[in-house]
């Protein structure tokens, strides 16, 4: 929810700190960029320390950095709090999905994302509303503020029931290694969310893009040669969890594209205020709790490719239909059409998500995590830096929105054609090679056997 409800405070921040909002990029860019950053060592932390003592400390440093971003009294202070959120959320993200992805046989993992596709579906969505009912109704501090009782009860939750899952060891920390990942995805992505803004063609962008891309290349071989590297390479060995990734690439791009391009389609177009257009686009995890429910009771008669498939070309199909919309606006229209984008996404990322770890050993997981969330980071990134650009281009106006849709849904269609290169065989081989399925109320038993104390 903190990746989107800050966007809505940002005028009101500027306003009280007499900044202009083109000033106020730092506030997101400071969170990104650690976010980016503290990615990377997430699985060396998790292998050093357990997974629940990292969780655990990065959810609490998140927390508290939430209560001081708060109390800021200036944007100096405030962008530096949110570089404190960005390490704890880095750090969280993975380690959390490791945890879940080892809590949970793969026969069981389809069950388990039902829920987790909860918070990963409303959280965002609910950003852009609840920020603008709290701001409008107290003050930009609240944006922050509403972290802390979810992140104490958060914490206290876990602190009595979550099992730890220890890791390989404590290998020596690859400090070229995290300067090279942490220092180019960091580049990369700060090169990226200012595109849209100071222009492609500007040092501010280039500079830092092609720094970032230089580093990121450098690491390759490094972290290949390395004995103990920070970031696991070889796990794109394998070819189901390096062809899913390709598929969610395009995808994620597209998504995070859409999400941002409809709010501000519906602002400076359609004269919506950012409550009205949150509520627009809100539909869309709702859509993907629907898939979420779905993919589990028919992932096995119809196999993950082709729900892939479908959920890509579905997700094309709506986003022309926005295309068609930003030519003869039907506010109305674009609920239904949110609702349909978030329910074939949800198809194609309930589906990728889960066969992408299938055949990923549990000594493993946590460097596929770490790769994993590294792309989503840089697919979303890109997918906004994009839509930015388009939308800013030339044609202008309603123009620029429809060639900017056109271009996430070729995005969207490119990801359904991927799709069809998974292999559904090795996903039933992977189920057929694990354990039967436990009784109901066996997995927490399992779990405190396997996890040790």
């Amino acid at each position: 929810m903190d990746t989107t409800i800050v966007n809505v405070a940002l005028p009101a921040m500027g306003r009280e700190f007499a900044v202009d909002p083109s000033g106020l990029s730092s506030v997101n860019v400071g969170y990104l960029v650690a976010l980016a950053v503290f990615i990377p060592v997430s699985g060396w932390l998790g292998n050093r320390f357990g997974t629940r003592r990292t969780a655990l400390t990065a959810l609490l440093l998140f927390t508290a950095a939430s209560g001081l971003c708060a109390t800021a009294g200036s944007l100096a202070a405030l962008t530096a709090y949110r570089v404190l959120q960005g390490v704890g959320g880095g750090l969280l993200a993975p380690v959390g999905m490791t945890m879940m992805l080892r809590a949970f046989p793969v026969a069981e993992r389809l069950r388990a994302q039902q829920y987790v596709m909860l918070p990963t579906a409303v959280a965002p969505a609910l950003g852009p509303v609840l920020g603008g009912w709290l701001v409008d109704t107290a003050s930009w501090h609240w944006v922050f503020l509403v972290n802390l009782p979810v992140g104490l009860l958060a914490l206290c939750f876990g602190l009595g029931v979550l099992p730890d899952f220890p890791g390989r060891g404590a290998a020596r920390f690859d400090v070229l290694g995290f300067v090279l990942a942490g220092g180019g995805l960091a580049a990369v992505l700060y090169a990226l969310t200012a595109a849209p803004d100071r222009g492609w063609g500007s040092g501010a962008v280039l500079v830092p893009l092609v720094g970032g891309a230089l580093f990121l290349a450098a690491l390759v071989p490094w972290e290949l040669r390395a004995r103990h590297p920070m970031i696991e390479l070889r796990v794109f060995g394998d070819e189901l969890f390096r062809t899913t990734q390709r598929v969610l690439l395009p995808t994620g791009a597209a998504f995070m594209g859409v999400l941002y391009l409809c709010p501000q389609f519906l602002q400076t177009e359609l004269g919506y205020d950012a409550l009205r257009s949150g509520l627009a686009t809100f539909p869309e995890a709702l859509g993907m709790l629907t898939a979420s429910q779905i993919v589990p009771r028919v992932h096995d008669r119809v196999g993950p490719r082709r729900l892939m498939v479908v959920g890509g070309a579905g997700a094309a199909l709506v986003v022309v239909l926005l295309t068609i919309l930003t030519a003869d606006p039907r506010p109305l229209a674009f609920y239904p059409a949110t609702y349909l984008l978030g329910a074939s996404v949800g198809l194609l990322f309930a589906s990728a998500q889960n066969a992408a770890f299938v055949t990923i050993p549990p000594s493993r997981t946590a460097d596929a995590t770490t790769l994993l969330n590294m792309q989503r980071q840089t697919a979303g990134a890109f997918g906004v830096a994009l839509a930015g650009t388009l939308a800013a281009s030339s044609a202008g106006g309603a123009s620029a929105y429809r060639i900017a849709f056109l271009t996430l849904a070729a995005l969207c269609l490119c990801a359904s054609l991927l799709a069809l290169r998974v292999s559904d065989r090795q996903v039933r081989e992977a189920y057929g090679a694990a354990d039967p399925s436990p009784a109901p109320g066996e997995t927490a038993a399992r779990v405190r056997r396997t996890a040790g104390p």
